[in-house]
């Protein structure tokens, strides 16, 4: 009976000893897959761009450039309008001024 519990005792550290163990360290390694904005891509690779994809991307910038150029331009003109309406504003506010300070001195 001795034995039997021996024999018993023996294989069951036998077993959870001889198991397959995983290290922590290569449990808690896992892979971090980086998402960077730039790759480098080969002219031959699937997301190569064409030269006509290309000449489209260059020609649709250069239409956002001029429409920003136009933009800026139309700002300019309406700044320039208003400055031209207040001065002139002023200018009839100064002379309904001086009419009324000439009224005001010859009564």
């Amino acid at each position: 009976m001795k034995n039997s519990i021996c024999l018993t005792a023996f294989l069951a550290l036998n077993l959870i000893s001889c198991s397959k163990r995983k290290s922590a360290a290569a449990t808690e390694v896992n892979e971090l897959k980086l998402q960077y904005d730039t790759t480098a891509i080969d002219s031959f690779s699937p997301g190569a761009v064409s030269v006509d994809v290309a000449r489209e991307i260059r020609m649709s910038s250069q239409k956002y450039q001029d429409s920003v150029r136009e933009a800026l331009r139309i700002e300019k003109e309406t700044k320039k309008i208003e400055e031209a309406l207040l001065k002139e504003k002023k200018a009839e506010d100064d002379k309904k001024k001086k009419t009324a300070e000439a009224e005001k001195s010859s009564q």
